[in-house]
């Protein structure tokens, strides 16, 4: 009889040394995961909504309006008539919000 609560003790403890573990993962998830997939979400969809003569600024910090829009691309006029293609992914979702908020 005592080993049979012996061994009944033992599987419950081992669920105890586990439950950390578990514990980090859920925190790791809600804090860390979970923002940054929103944050992505939020970006594809700006991204998808910018069309032609749009602000916005680029990751490096060039601002521009848009004068056309490929599949992957922004073709944008930096000044003086000079146009710079960007890729989509260039765009800097808070910095563009910014810009086009206080236009």
């Amino acid at each position: 009889m005592n080993t049979v609560f012996l061994q009944a003790a033992g599987s419950g403890s081992s669920l105890m040394s586990f439950l950390p573990m578990i514990l980090i993962v859920v925190v790791f998830y809600f804090f860390m995961i979970r923002p940054q997939m929103k944050k992505q979400k939020d970006h594809k969809k700006y991204i998808e909504e910018l069309g032609v003569n749009s602000q916005i600024v680029t990751n490096a910090g060039i601002h521009g309006r848009i004068v056309e829009v490929s599949e992957t691309t922004f073709l944008v006029d930096v000044g003086s008539g000079v146009k710079i293609r960007f890729d989509k992914s260039a765009v800097a979702l808070d910095a563009s919000k910014a810009l086009n908020a206080k236009a």
